[in-house]
């Protein structure tokens, strides 16, 4: 069994910064890729920044120059620094972790539960 557990979400005004934070934990061999999505009401989840095993990044356009991601693969954590964010922002914030299996070497996409982050204007 894999988990992965989101924290940091909230309410910020515009042009403020959160910090979120994902850690995965279990039958973990290996993470091969950890990434944040973000789905906003009435709106197609979509791909907010990718983080490969060797510290490869990619940014949407909407956030690019805004939002850093980082890891720790020691503490098989993922981290997206948010700043200067603005109402359309507004979304439920969700990780995911392309994890190989301790148990089994097999990989699967695993993903958190969500967090709600809201950009008041």
């Amino acid at each position: 069994q894999v988990e992965m557990v989101e924290s940091g979400g909230g309410l910020v005004q515009a042009g403020g910064s959160l910090r979120l934070s994902c850690a995965a934990s279990g039958d973990i061999l290996s993470i091969n890729s950890m990434s944040w999505y973000r789905q906003a009401p009435g709106k197609q989840r979509e791909l907010v920044a990718f983080i490969t095993s060797g510290g490869s990044t990619n940014y949407a356009d909407s956030v690019k120059g805004r939002f850093t991601i980082s890891r720790d693969s020691a503490k098989n954590t993922v981290s997206l620094q948010m700043n200067t964010l603005k109402p359309e922002d507004t979304a439920v914030y969700y990780c995911n972790g392309d994890i190989s299996r301790s148990d089994s070497g097999r990989r699967f996409s695993y993903w958190g539960q969500g967090t709600q982050v809201t950009v008041s204007s």
